[in-house]
């Protein structure tokens, strides 16, 4: 999957289309994200002890969306993702058409960088 966790990202079909949003969760073996403040739905949630303290009732909560319906965002447009190898033998995420290393937004190994092109 080439979306991943912390992307700002931009939805391209659906009843959010047009909305942007940063991918709080990945699910890889169903292809979905889930992107913060896109397709809310209402859930019913019933207090009980298990959930003391915690919010109950009606529930505005982020369902997820199939990664084909979004795009990474680059300077306010939507924009492709692969992969190239940089000098020192890396794979490191790049921004089509522009060629632009993709920001690492949730990289843990620091082996990308953003550039400000």
């Amino acid at each position: 999957m080439k979306i991943r966790k912390g992307d700002e990202v931009i939805v391209l079909a659906g009843k959010d289309k047009g909305a942007t949003g940063t991918v709080l969760r990945t699910d890889p073996r169903r292809d979905r994200v889930v992107v913060e403040g896109v397709n809310m739905i209402t859930k019913n949630i019933k207090a009980d002890a298990q959930r003391a303290g915690k919010e109950s009732g009606r529930v505005q909560v982020e369902a997820s969306l199939h990664i084909s319906n979004v795009a990474l965002v680059e300077k306010g447009e939507p924009v492709r993702i692969g992969y190239e190898f940089d000098e020192d033998g890396n794979k490191v995420r790049v921004t089509r058409p522009y060629k632009n290393r993709a920001k690492a937004a949730g990289s843990k190994g620091g082996k990308e960088s953003a550039s400000d092109d």
